[in-house]
């Protein structure tokens, strides 16, 4: 055999092999094996051939394989931790207070409830008509205990006091109550006043019913019922006084329940045990007091009713508002959410220019309520000022002189929810109210006046 035979057959057999490997290395990729197989003795043009092939099946299945090593680090690796956005209670709307009590009471079938002895119709008598002995001898009546005492304090006034004069119940625990709801209702009583009555203060108000009661011709007597006068809104100072000045009175009886531990600290040891005057007092000055008289009254019963306006169906905070919330009493509260107390930390914390600009809008957003003529437990977003109006006000007085400081003191009072904004109803710019009842607004800017404006 020649020379050029063998290295022709040399060549023949090269190919062949080239061809195998190539095959090879294509079987291999089919079956999803990882490893990989040397190109040794492989030319530039088989290489590329397989290259393009695998490259075009990987490109088709998009299939990354990888060894238990890589993807250990590949699923651990530090990052931001991902959160899913599907929070529970945007999801499900909470159970209104009445579809929750079914709920519960379906459901709830354990021991039976355990009935006090308070309860019962011979000791509910026995009680009440300790009760009414006891206010006509010149005492007030405090009820404590485990449970909710409204059921039992409204029966006592429908099936005694209501007989024996004018009764007025005021829901304390409620949190869009104020005191001058009570006494407002206590003026609308029919056949104690002739004529309408001028708007007043509520100490003058308070001073009006007292009189009212101490005149000689007056003998039918006021039962005011109170279910939790430890409630907050009439744990102020102010509201402490009127009603002391109610209580004092011999032809005013004043039923009340208390719940809170602490309860019995918002009294002095004069203000409880003082007793009423034996006769109608003349005085400039009428004394002050409870006279209060303790009793246990236990009732073991649930609180549905004072619970009535939070959402027990979901966790606190957790809700953000739905149409089942949306009622007119909770619209009412949280338009006039903000309390004096409240109020009066945010603005001691602040500058007193930015005291200034909120005395200048709740100046403005007072006179727009006295210029509507409507009452004062209106939304008071109806009176608020626009911002452009407002500004020019801060401008004109020096307390911002440009846009950046105006909107630098609103933002302290934005931040605490003490000023609120709203889209304008004209469609342009937005309004500004602080969301006050009208009489507390009155109250916190007095106390300003004397600060701020030195």
């Amino acid at each position: 055999m020649s020379r050029k035979s063998v290295l022709f057959a040399a060549e023949t057999e090269l190919e062949s092999e080239e061809e195998d490997l190539e095959d090879a290395e294509l079987s291999d990729e089919s079956e999803g094996e990882s490893e990989d197989i040397p190109n040794v003795g492989v030319t530039p043009k088989s290489r590329n051939k397989g290259q393009e092939r695998a490259l075009s099946k990987a490109e088709g299945s998009k299939i990354i394989v990888q060894t238990a090593f890589d993807a250990y680090f590949t699923y651990n690796k530090p990052g931001r931790v991902q959160t899913s956005t599907n929070v529970y209670n945007q999801l499900v709307i909470p159970l209104s207070a009445e579809e929750f009590t079914d709920a519960i009471g379906a459901r709830f079938k354990g021991p039976p409830a355990i009935q006090p002895s308070i309860l019962t119709e011979e000791n509910r008598e026995l009680i009440f008509s300790r009760f009414m002995c006891e206010l006509n001898e010149g005492f007030n009546i405090l009820c404590y205990g485990l449970g909710s005492k409204r059921r039992l304090l409204n029966q006592f006034a429908t099936t005694h006091c209501s007989k024996q004069g004018h009764v007025v119940v005021a829901n304390g625990f409620q949190p869009d109550f104020v005191l001058k709801d009570l006494l407002c209702s206590i003026e609308d009583i029919p056949g104690l006043w002739d004529g309408d009555l001028p708007t007043t203060t509520i100490e003058k108000q308070a001073r009006r019913i007292h009189d009212a009661f101490s005149q000689p011709s007056q003998t039918v007597p006021l039962y005011i019922i109170i279910h939790n006068i430890d409630a907050a809104p009439l744990r102020a100072a102010k509201a402490k006084s009127i009603l002391s000045l109610l209580a004092h009175n011999r032809q005013i009886h004043l039923i009340a329940s208390i719940d809170h531990i602490n309860a019995p600290l918002l009294w002095s040891s004069s203000e409880a045990f003082a007793r009423k005057p034996d006769k109608a007092e003349n005085d400039t000055t009428p004394s002050r007091g409870f006279a209060w008289l303790w009793h246990d009254i236990t009732t073991l019963a649930s609180y549905d009713f004072e619970l009535a306006f939070a959402d027990r169906s979901s966790l606190s905070g957790g809700h953000s508002g739905g149409a089942r919330r949306k009622t007119d009493t909770l619209a009412a509260q949280n338009a006039t959410a903000m309390s004096e107390t409240a109020a009066s930390h945010i603005l001691a914390s602040v500058t007193q220019k930015a005291q200034k600009l909120f005395v200048q809008l709740g100046t403005v957003q007072l006179d727009n309520a006295e210029a509507s003529g409507d009452n004062a437990s209106v939304d008071p977003q109806n009176f608020g000022v626009t911002y452009d109006f407002l500004f020019v006000l801060a401008r004109e007085n020096f307390y911002a002189t440009n846009e950046t400081a105006f909107r630098a003191l609103l933002g302290e009072f934005r931040d605490h929810s003490l000023i609120l904004s709203a889209p304008a109803t004209s469609g342009s710019g937005e309004t500004l109210w602080i969301p006050m009842r009208k009489e507390r607004l009155v109250n916190v800017i007095k106390g300003l006046r004397t600060v701020a404006f030195k």
